[in-house]
């Protein structure tokens, strides 16, 4: 079953470091992580998909999807344990795979600090920590 993971008072000023631990379920089809200011308007969605094995990012605005990013590096694994590292840093946003793989998106909204966050799909949080 899919899990929701959401939270309205974030508070991730450019510098800020999220460490996201979760685990991904046998039957999960792929899991989000969406940062932005609302569920409407997300300046970072990044999308692992398992049945195209590519990780996918993008951006939303009112609703509307804007240019994707794909990564080819695929590291996730069904029914696997997974600490993401997800930092803000003003003009982009940086995720830190497990294996040390960097995934970049820019800033597109040119928000200076995230307020919304929700994490979707085929992952069960464990752990969340903001430095």
């Amino acid at each position: 079953m899919a899990g929701m993971f959401e939270m309205f008072n974030l508070d991730l000023k450019a510098g800020g470091v999220m460490k996201i631990k979760g685990h991904i379920s046998e039957d999960a089809e792929g899991f989000a992580i969406n940062l932005g200011c609302k569920s409407s308007d997300l300046a970072f969605h990044f999308n692992p998909r398992f049945n195209e094995s590519v990780i996918v990012c993008n951006s939303l605005c009112s609703d509307n999807w804007q240019q994707e990013h794909r990564d080819k590096h695929f590291i996730f694994h069904k029914g696997s344990t997974v600490k993401l590292v997800v930092e803000f840093l003003g003009d982009k946003f940086l995720v830190k795979l497990p294996d040390g793989h960097e995934v970049e998106f820019p800033n597109r909204h040119g928000y200076d600090k995230i307020s919304y966050l929700n994490i979707r799909g085929g992952f069960k949080v464990t752990s969340f920590k903001m430095e």
